[in-house]
């Protein structure tokens, strides 16, 4: 098999007012990446950097930089964890993709699209595999206990979205379930682990971990809003995506609780063959049934779930950026 080492890299991630009370660390963190993917094999070096340098906010290890640094954190090992935590979020962006036969992330190309699937897949592995020596320089074994059963639940609800493709069957319950896993779990694992790198009470620990799972939450919760109301140059991806693969999201559960039989069962239709033949019927049941509207309010609720937790830090600029970005997790629109 022959691999095209090319298309180069050609966006850096900006950062955001949100990394303002951060920016000598998360500079730090972004040239770490950087020393940190070398590899003396040419294509994992030029796969992991055209994903990791595809743009993107870098918000997990933001998360981690304000949750050590929200408890008085002097030290400089929150870098390397920071660092850790996007190298999982890549590793599983490039198996989701190949997973999800995606064509377009972040407006580009997904490797997989540019390399094919093994490669892809492969230099996932690798940068997982980077992700665990880099635990080991941190140095916790309760931050390595977290991460590595972060790991698990990852996979675990990546593989309970694969099953639940084509199933008009699940319950809002399941829902929820599979995103704690999927997406809110590497949320609360950056959280947690820059709180424990801190030296926090059990309480302000408990506290920072409840914190990013309902951040986490709620992004994937206007994540999927999007999909059915989104701006396609904004997000990066198609409106419809989900609809495409058969996914059963919040918008159509929701819809079909609440619509009539016959909207109810065309709905469970698209989901069992996918496609986006009937879309705009959909978008007119999930539209007429308020299912965009429920799916925010439910949104709406674990940020305000999220804020919660922030009472039991002490006041600082790092906390207030926390505050920020739990209210910008519901308000972005991409």
């Amino acid at each position: 098999m022959t691999v095209n080492v090319s298309p180069s890299p050609t966006a850096s991630p900006t950062p955001s007012p949100l990394h303002a009370v951060v920016s000598d660390d998360f500079e730090a963190v972004n040239r770490t990446i950087v020393e940190q993917l070398t590899s003396k094999v040419p294509l994992v070096e030029t796969i992991s950097q055209y994903i990791i340098e595809s743009g993107g906010k870098r918000l997990r290890p933001l998360l981690v930089l304000l949750a050590a640094r929200s408890l008085g954190y002097e030290g400089d090992k929150h870098i390397t964890l920071a660092t850790l935590i996007e190298f999982m979020h890549t590793s599983t962006l490039l198996h989701d993709d190949v997973v999800d036969e995606s064509h377009m992330r972040r407006g580009k190309k997904t490797a997989n699209d540019a390399w094919g699937n093994a490669p892809s897949v492969l230099v996932g592995d690798f940068l997982y595999s980077r992700s665990f020596q880099l635990m080991v320089d941190v140095g916790s074994m309760e931050i390595m206990a977290i991460l590595s059963s972060a790991t698990c639940t990852i996979a675990e609800g990546e593989v309970l979205q694969l099953t639940n493709i084509g199933n008009p069957g699940i319950s809002e319950a399941d829902y929820f379930e599979t995103i704690q896993g999927k997406t809110a779990m590497l949320f609360e694992a950056a959280t947690h682990s820059g709180a424990v790198l801190a030296n926090a009470t059990p309480e302000q620990a408990e506290a920072l971990k409840l914190y990013g799972r309902y951040l986490g939450l709620a992004f994937q919760l206007i994540d999927d809003l999007l999909d059915y109301q989104g701006d396609a140059d904004a997000m990066g991806k198609n409106v419809g995506d989900d609809l495409a693969e058969g996914k059963p999201t919040l918008p159509l559960i929701h819809a079909m609780e609440q619509g009539t039989p016959e909207q109810a069962k065309l709905i469970r239709q698209v989901i069992r063959k996918g496609g986006l033949e009937q879309l705009e019927e959909v978008l007119a049941i999930v539209h007429a049934t308020g299912a965009l509207e429920y799916t925010r309010k439910r949104a709406d609720e674990m940020a305000d779930k999220a804020l919660a937790q922030l009472e039991l830090l002490p006041p600082s600029a790092y906390r207030d950026s926390m505050a920020e970005l739990a209210r910008m997790a519901v308000d972005r629109q991409a």
